[in-house]
């Protein structure tokens, strides 16, 4: 049984997001090396140090969420666990949250810091699976399946904001249309909620005029012009994106070399976070923006992949959930560093410096391999022992007879 299991597994997969974790904790030391002294009074290898301990606390996780069956996180009590925290945590921080970057984002615990948004990503996204699972015989019904759900992640969304953390509130609900998308609801039922959508934003326009000040801060609104024209506003709001892209024009096809960029001595902020591509696309070219695309394209592809060939409606969802997590939040992050979105704070996936965000994709990562290896198990060794369900019933997802461990 063992050897079976052993066999199931996605080994591509597994090398692919730890050859990420790899290089991306090399570019963390070069990226930060120069910040840690000069702007941290710490040694070179500060970041270093702290990011390749997240890593091998990640990778235990990773283990974890590999090994233990995903569909134990179905279980009511775990599942209730999960969000009571995740929900807890957000309201923690209006009492005991740290402010940093203007956001009131972080807990800190015996020298410890973390982030607790970015564990609510993934909480929802579990959160998400199991109830379109569940309600998968009534997925149309607005009042018991459709709304219940959407209002949960509103809730959370708005936690998140009043933090204020705009970007992770985007990145949660994008995943959230992602997974309604790949629910199994009918495009009537779909167009329904666009159209609520629509209603909403016009009858919460005159609300949002009342607060405008404050949901449109003059840090907000910088943004906006640093993206329309970065070098005529390069000493104020541009600046961040002008050196990005400064950084960026200086590597070429195979850039200045490992550990030659200029932008990190003190001109481009956040080098190890998140504008290290910016620092990538300096060092190593465009040769090196391509590998880490690559590696990241490959994970993206695969979980996708995953979530196609999976029989049960929880992994299935799972797997679209976690992988839209990693494209959604590489692609503002991308974004904003080369000026096609405004600059979010949002870190480039298993690459840039975070531990929090590091954590969390490690294990995302981690149940994404397990529900491949429950795939290939039962292509391999179940062949014709799903159950079958009504062909009428939408999505036609199967569920698949569990084995023990």
């Amino acid at each position: 049984m063992i050897k079976k299991i052993l066999k199931s597994y996605d080994y591509t997969l597994i090398f692919t997001v730890f050859l990420l974790c790899v290089f991306g904790l090399i570019m963390v030391y070069s990226s930060s090396m120069i910040s840690s002294v000069t702007r941290y009074g710490a040694e070179s290898d500060y970041f270093f140090n702290k990011q390749l301990i997240t890593i091998l606390v990640g990778s235990v996780a990773f283990a974890a969420a590999a090994v233990i069956p995903y569909r134990v996180l179905l279980t009511g009590k775990v599942l209730k666990t999960i969000m009571f925290l995740s929900v807890g945590l957000l309201v923690i921080l209006f009492v005991y949250g740290h402010t940093a970057g203007n956001a009131k984002s972080w807990i800190k615990v015996a020298g410890f810091t973390m982030q607790p948004a970015e564990f609510v990503k993934l909480s929802v996204i579990i959160y998400l699976a199991a109830v379109y699972e569940k309600k998968q015989a009534y997925i149309n019904h607005f009042k018991k399946a459709v709304m219940p759900p959407l209002f949960f992640t509103a809730f959370i969304c708005l936690l998140i904001v009043l933090q204020p953390d705009v970007g992770t509130a985007v990145i949660i609900a994008m995943i959230l249309g992602a997974m309604v998308l790949s629910s199994g609801m009918s495009w009537r039922s779909i167009s329904g909620l666009v159209l609520m959508g629509l209603i909403f934003v016009i009858l919460f326009s005159p609300l949002a005029a009342l607060f405008s000040d404050k949901l449109f801060t003059e840090e907000r609104v910088s943004r906006f012009q640093g993206v329309t024209d970065p070098f005529g506003t390069e000493e104020d709001a541009g600046y961040h994106l002008a050196n990005s892209l400064y950084a960026i024009g200086s590597g070429g096809m195979t850039g200045l070399g490992l550990g030659n960029s200029v932008q990190k001595y003190g001109y481009l902020p956040e080098s190890h976070t998140d504008f290290i591509m910016a620092i990538i696309a300096e060092e190593l070219g465009i040769l090196g923006v391509l590998f880490v695309l690559g590696l990241l394209g490959v994970l993206i592809f695969k979980g996708f992949y995953i979530a196609r060939k999976c029989e049960d409606a929880f992994g299935t969802l799972l797997a679209v959930g976690i992988s839209s997590m990693i494209a959604i939040q590489a692609c503002i992050n991308l974004g904003g560093l080369t000026g096609l979105l405004p600059i979010t704070g949002v870190t480039l996936p298993f690459i840039s410096y975070g531990g929090s965000s590091m954590l969390v994709l490690l294990i995302s990562a981690g149940l994404l391999v397990n529900v491949s290896m429950f795939n290939n198990y039962r292509e391999k060794y179940k062949s014709g022992a799903a159950i079958k369900v009504d062909k009428k019933q939408k999505p036609k997802f199967k569920t698949p007879v569990p084995y023990k461990m």
